[in-house]
């Protein structure tokens, strides 16, 4: 029986997305169910274990047409061993590793091949998405913090085990104090918070007329959706945020191209969800700071594969 199926599973601290999808990456079936992060995370392997049994026995898919499941977790991945730890989204902490890989594997009777969600999410644009299957391709994700997967020569840099955070690139040196301990992260600047974070640092040196000011100073809600909504509306303050913003986003561009020079940067997550609007100004930064060769040869892209990014790059790590 040939081996044409791959499995691939998201997790995620509120939803796990599963997709059974074609050996080209090609999804026929998804379903998703929610995390269960009592009891210390104690349910989260067997539910994904039962989820995945069950979901095999409902479509009558043979085990023996599986070539295998790839993973994307947040949190500390230990490749070799299929562990995970430090995901304090899902009650996993750091004093205990959860065995994963071999979990599952004994209940499945399939291989499994883990790696960190934004990591996965990277081949999954590299492979079925934004980076049209270039061997070379450095993905940044936008959403509550920054994450990002960096490809070469169609692998995942991993250093020697914290490769890829782009995240924690420093673009302000002394800026912005970030989780991490370190100041002046690309998280805390071009996330959804670090939006937000610099539109109230904008709006009390401003003195003009602004909308955007008028929330901030009011203590109202302000997202970096209105802070975008308000910039395509013309208001004159949310505009300089979101020229900020991108300026700190080409940086980091042009640094990550200047020494990886791959075929495009593919920028998703909710942020990017701002779209052209966005991108057009990172690219216009990072025009400025990029190598003349890389910046004539390095795109700058917005994601396309949307909540599928993650199970489509899971499935590519079972592929390989």
């Amino acid at each position: 029986m040939a081996k044409d199926k791959l499995i691939g599973v998201d997790l995620g601290g509120t939803t796990i997305k599963f997709a059974i999808l074609t050996d080209n990456g090609e999804i026929q079936q998804k379903w998703s169910l929610k995390t269960n992060i009592l009891d210390n995370g104690s349910h989260i392997v067997p539910d994904i274990i039962e989820s995945i049994n069950h979901h095999l026995d409902l479509y009558k898919l043979d085990k023996e047409r599986i070539i295998g499941i790839g993973m994307g977790t947040p949190g500390t991945v230990d490749i070799e061993a299929g562990t995970v730890s430090g995901a304090f989204n899902l009650s996993w902490g750091t004093d205990v590793k959860q065995n994963v890989k071999a979990d599952i594997e004994a209940a499945t009777g399939l291989t499994l091949v883990i790696d960190n969600d934004a990591n996965v999410a990277g081949l999954g644009e590299q492979w079925r998405g934004a980076g049209d299957n270039a061997a070379d391709v450095a993905f940044i994700t936008l959403g509550t913090g920054v994450g990002g997967g960096l490809i070469a020569n169609s692998e995942l840099i991993h250093g020697v085990g914290a490769g890829g955070e782009v995240g924690h690139m420093i673009v302000e040196p002394n800026g912005y104090l970030c989780t991490c301990g370190n100041h002046g992260c690309l998280e805390q600047y071009a996330s959804a918070t670090g939006v937000v974070h610099l539109a109230h640092d904008f709006a009390e040196a401003y003195a003009g007329d602004s909308k955007l000011k008028a929330l901030a100073d009011n203590g109202e809600e302000v997202t970096s959706k209105i802070v975008f909504d308000l910039a395509k509306e013309g208001d004159y303050l949310a505009n300089e945020v979101v020229n900020k913003v991108a300026y700190y986003l080409g940086f980091a561009s042009a640094n990550i191209s200047n020494i990886l020079n791959p075929a495009s940067v593919v920028i998703g997550g909710g942020v990017s969800a701002a779209g052209e609007f966005l991108r057009s100004r990172v690219e216009k930064h990072f025009a400025k700071f990029a190598f003349p060769t890389v910046r004539t040869t390095t795109k700058i892209k917005l994601a396309k594969l949307g909540n599928d990014a993650g199970v489509i790059g899971a499935a590519s790590l079972a592929r390989k």
